[in-house]
């Protein structure tokens, strides 16, 4: 008898139900895991309402690209003695040959673009199977609820790496959903003189401030803070969050771009750029070394993203979940899907 896990299924945008697939042996080099809990994002907001761009999706789907489990089986050519283990993996299928994988730079693999919960099997579902060479095994006493935002937090990692922060410098977020709360988070162990977030939404607000030596103000208070950071990161791809990130650096200022804006979003004044001579670099997933950074710094305890999430419903309520995710409600977090 073939053996089956139940798993979301996304016939085409909108037209979704759980439903029983098969559950073949990981395949060689392969890892299957037990998932324990898979997050929802905007970007599954994006595949269900079928606005993610084209290239970027394969229909028929099973969504999940944040998650966390334990693995409890192997294929050909794995070590053993992962089974049993706790981990999460990283989403993009990198061909590990290209000039930007050998580079490091796995995020940007110039191969076809594959990935995890958007042209692969994702995680809305029991099991899991994705390339053992992508995972990063947890402690066993790491609690696997806050681990499945470890996709989040390694991006927000990414974007710390590049933004290379400096112990007493001044610096802002731009945006206060769990990419910018995760930066935050990562951004204070540098010791920086001031660390601002800027976010319309107070319940979000009140969170940061909660975490202590954090200020947080709406977009129009930050207008009187223009030219005032030595670097700023933007990770609430609004139409006009570039705009003001690049606003907020100073004079020689650096700018992380992170969030993924909607079409026809304002674009940054080149002669901003120039004549102020302030750095933006962007930010794309994670490469393979922000996952290692976002993976130990869990496992240190200085980033339990766990503490953000609001709502945890099961696998037949997906539809429910990604109509939380982008409604509104202020006090809804971070969704979390319990297969």
């Amino acid at each position: 008898m073939t053996e089956t896990h139940r798993a979301v299924v996304l016939r085409e945008p909108g037209r979704a139900r759980v439903e029983s697939v098969p559950s073949p042996p990981p395949g060689p080099g392969e890892v299957r895991v037990r998932v324990y809990a898979a997050g929802v994002c905007g970007s599954d907001r994006e595949v269900y309402d079928g606005t993610r761009p084209d290239g970027y999706v394969t229909y028929p789907l099973t969504p999940g690209h944040e998650w966390s489990g334990t693995v409890e089986a192997v294929g050909p050519g794995v070590d053993a003695a992962l089974t049993g283990r706790k981990a999460v993996a990283e989403g993009f299928r990198r061909c590990g040959a290209c000039a930007r994988c050998r580079a490091g730079e796995t995020n940007l693999c110039a191969g076809p673009y594959a990935e995890t919960g958007f042209t692969r099997p994702g995680a809305f579902a029991e099991t899991v199977t994705v390339p053992a060479a992508l995972l990063h095994v947890l402690p066993d006493a790491a609690g696997l609820r806050g681990a499945a935002l470890l996709e989040p937090a390694a991006v927000a990692a990414a974007a710390v790496l590049r933004g290379g922060p400096l112990p007493g410098e001044r610096v802002a977020v731009v945006g206060g959903g769990t990419l910018g709360l995760l930066a935050v988070r990562l951004l204070a162990a540098y010791s920086p003189a001031e660390l601002l977030v800027v976010e319309p939404r107070e319940e979000r607000a009140r969170v940061a401030r909660g975490w202590g030596g954090v200020r947080a103000v709406a977009p129009g208070a930050a207008a009187g803070l223009a030219g005032a950071y030595d670097l700023v990161v933007e990770t609430a791809g609004a139409a006009r969050s570039a705009v003001d990130a690049v606003a907020l650096a100073r004079r020689g200022g650096r700018v992380v771009v992170t969030g993924i804006p909607p079409g026809g979003a304002a674009g940054i004044d080149p002669l901003e750029l120039s004549m102020r001579q302030v750095d933006v670099l962007g930010v794309f997933g994670a490469p393979s070394a922000a996952w290692s950074y976002a993976v130990r710094a869990f496992a240190a305890g200085s980033l339990d993203p766990a503490e953000l999430v609001t709502h945890e419903l099961p696998l037949d309520a997906y539809e429910k979940a990604v109509g939380l995710v982008g409604g509104g409600d202020p006090g809804v977090g971070k969704v979390l899907l319990r297969p």
